[in-house]
């Protein structure tokens, strides 16, 4: 081979494979920020605020607590096996069955 041909290859294989990347990066941004899991795991945060509030007054159990802290979290490990047979996304029906679940925890914590 000449050094020609050993150079163009080296550039396409370059080139694709950056091309390559640069796709996958971008779907990685577009499913952690896709917007029915962002509204899903922001829930999912707020919850978390909300028990370590009833915790510090008084209104929340520690074991209350520990309890619906593993409800949020068996939640939130549904949510990202959902999106993982999903391309990264989670469909309208899967967001409202997560948010039925996180209604009833919501209840269990309170005002």
């Amino acid at each position: 081979m000449t050094r020609i041909t050993k150079f163009s290859m080296i550039a396409i294989a370059l080139a694709t494979l950056g091309t390559s990347v640069t796709s996958a990066s971008a779907e990685i941004l577009w499913q952690a920020n896709h917007p029915r899991r962002v509204e899903v795991n922001s829930r999912l945060a707020v919850q978390n605020f909300r028990i370590n509030r009833g915790v510090a007054d008084g209104r929340v159990t520690p074991l209350q607590a520990q309890r619906l802290h593993a409800e949020d979290r068996a939640i939130r490990n549904e949510e990202r096996a959902m999106a993982g047979f999903n391309g990264g996304h989670i469909t309208r029906a899967e967001q409202r069955a997560l948010n039925q679940q996180e209604n009833a925890v919501s209840r269990q914590i309170g005002p």
